[in-house]
C-alpha cells in the first residue's frame, strides 16, 4: 500500500515521513516544477464556448530521460485536487513524497529508467498553472469568477500544447486516474493520433446523475460561506502569491468532507473507523460536542488540511468541468468519440468504486470492442472504495509493466 497523502484513505493517522526517500535508490530524489508559457498573444487558445484565454503559464514536472527517437514519453494527468508533483521530494528536508511516488521511479511500474514522465498541474487549477486565482492582464485583478467557464476539452488542448512544445510529437501513452481517466478518454477523442496507449483507471465516459449531486453541495457550501464574497476574496492585491486563508474557508472544508465520503467504501470505512469514538469511551449527550466519532474527526481533519493548499474558485470550476464532460453528448455516441484513434487502451475498475463503477468502465470497453480497438479491461478487487488506484500500487503496477513495454515494443518495431 501506498505511502498515505492529502487524497488518501489513511492519511488521518499518517505523520509526517522522513526524507529518507531522497536517498532510496528507487526514488526520482529531488525534483523541480518547472513553468512554461503558451498560448501568447495573438494566438490565444480558443475555449470550448469560444471564448479565449492566453497567456496560459503551466506548471509542470517531469521525471527520467527523454530518448534519442523521443518515443518513450508517457503523460500522467492527475485527478481533481492533485498537482504536477507526482513523485520525488521538492528539497532534502522536504518530509512527503510526490503523490504518486510509488509508482514512478527506477524499476517502478512507471519506470523512469525507461521512460520519460510528464504530468502537469491542470488549467483552472491553483497549483502553479494559470486559473481563477491568477491575474487577469487585462484588469491587473485576479480573476475569481470572471475567469473563463472551462471543460476537460479545454485542459487536454494545454496538455497537448504543452507536449507539443516539449518536443514530443507523440506520446507512448497518457494515463489518469478519475477526473484523470476523463482526461485519458478526452485526449484519445480530441487529439486521437498524439497517443500510443491510453490507461484509464478507476473513471468513465461521463459523471452519474449521483456524481453531479455530489458536487452541486460542495459547490453551495462554498458559495454560501460569508466569506466567499461573490469569488473576490483574495484580499491581497495583485501579489503573485495567492492567499487562500482569507476565503471560504469553512465552506471549502465541508465541500472536501463531502466529497472525501464518495472516495471511500462502505468497508473501508468500517474497517477503519467503525462507530468507535474519537476521545472518550461514553457518548457526552452534549450537542455542542462538533466531534464524538472517529469517522467525524478524520473527515474534519480532511478538510482542515485541505483549505491549506487548494483555492475554493479552482474547486468550483474543476467540479462544474467535471459535471460537463460526457463523451456521448459531444461525440453523438461513445463510439465515435472513440473511433479516430489507434491508440491501445488499459481500463482498470474497482470492485468496490462506487462513484465510478465497473459499469461505467465496462461502457468504455464495448465501445472500443465495437469499433475493432485493442482494449485490455481488469476489474481488481479492493476495499478501498474510489481511492483504490492511488492505495494500491502493487496490482497496477503489475499490470503496466507489461502493457508498456509492448506498447513501446510496438512503437520501435514499426
Amino acid at each position: 500500500m501506498r505511502q498515505p497523502d492529502s487524497d488518501s484513505f489513511a492519511e488521518l493517522d499518517a505523520a509526517p515521513q522522513p526524507a529518507s526517500g531522497v536517498h532510496d535508490p528507487r526514488s526520482v530524489g529531488i525534483v523541480e516544477t518547472k513553468y512554461l508559457t503558451l498560448f501568447e498573444p495573438p494566438n490565444p487558445l480558443v475555449l470550448a464556448n469560444q471564448a479565449t484565454l492566453g497567456p496560459i503559464t503551466v506548471a509542470y514536472e517531469t521525471y527520467g530521460t527523454l530518448n534519442h527517437a523521443k518515443d518513450n514519453a508517457i503523460f500522467v494527468c492527475h485527478a481533481l485536487t492533485g498537482d504536477a508533483h507526482m513523485a520525488g521530494r521538492r528539497s532534502s528536508d522536504d518530509r512527503k513524497a510526490g503523490w504518486w511516488d510509488e509508482l514512478v521511479g527506477p524499476g517502478k511500474g512507471l519506470d523512469t529508467n525507461r521512460y520519460f514522465i510528464i504530468c502537469a498541474n491542470v488549467l483552472g487549477g491553483c497549483q502553479g498553472t494559470t486559473g481563477p486565482g491568477n491575474i487577469d492582464p487585462s484588469t491587473g485583478e485576479r480573476f475569481g469568477l470572471k475567469f473563463p467557464f472551462i471543460t476537460f476539452g479545454d485542459i487536454v488542448a494545454v496538455h497537448s500544447e504543452l507536449v507539443r512544445k516539449l518536443g514530443i510529437d507523440k506520446l507512448l501513452a497518457v494515463i489518469g486516474g478519475s477526473v484523470g481517466g476523463m482526461q485519458v478518454l478526452e485526449w484519445a477523442a480530441k487529439f486521437p493520433d498524439q497517443l500510443r496507449a491510453a490507461i484509464c483507471l478507476a473513471s468513465g465516459p461521463r459523471l452519474s446523475a449521483q456524481g453531479i449531486a455530489f458536487n452541486m453541495v460542495g459547490r453551495r457550501a462554498i458559495t454560501s460561506d460569508p466569506n466567499f464574497a461573490q469569488g473576490n476574496y483574495y484580499g491581497d492585491g495583485k501579489g503573485s502569491i495567492i492567499n487562500i486563508e482569507t476565503g471560504p474557508k469553512l465552506g471549502l472544508a465541508l465541500a472536501r468532507m463531502v466529497a472525501h465520503i464518495t472516495y471511500l467504501s462502505e468497508e473501508s470505512i468500517e474497517q477503519k473507523f467503525g462507530r468507535n469514538l474519537q476521545h472518550r469511551e461514553q457518548f457526552t449527550y452534549d450537542m455542542s460536542t462538533e466531534v464524538e466519532f472517529k469517522v467525524e474527526s478524520y473527515l474534519n481533519y480532511q478538510g482542515q488540511r485541505f483549505v491549506e493548499r487548494f483555492d475554493a474558485n479552482s474547486y468550483l470550476y474543476l467540479t462544474r468541468a467535471m459535471d460537463y464532460f460526457d463523451l456521448n453528448r459531444d461525440h453523438g455516441e461513445l463510439s465515435k468519440a472513440l473511433s479516430r484513434t489507434n491508440a491501445r487502451f488499459l481500463v482498470v475498475s474497482y470492485t468496490s468504486d462506487w462513484l465510478f463503477t465497473t459499469a461505467q468502465s465496462k461502457q468504455v470497453v464495448a465501445a472500443l470492442v465495437k469499433e475493432q480497438k485493442h482494449v485490455t479491461f481488469v476489474e481488481l478487487e479492493s476495499p478501498f472504495g474510489h481511492d483504490s488506484f492511488l492505495l494500491e500500487v502493487e496490482p497496477l503496477q503489475e499490470m503496466l509493466e507489461p502493457f508498456l513495454s509492448q506498447t513501446h515494443l510496438s512503437a520501435q518495431t514499426r
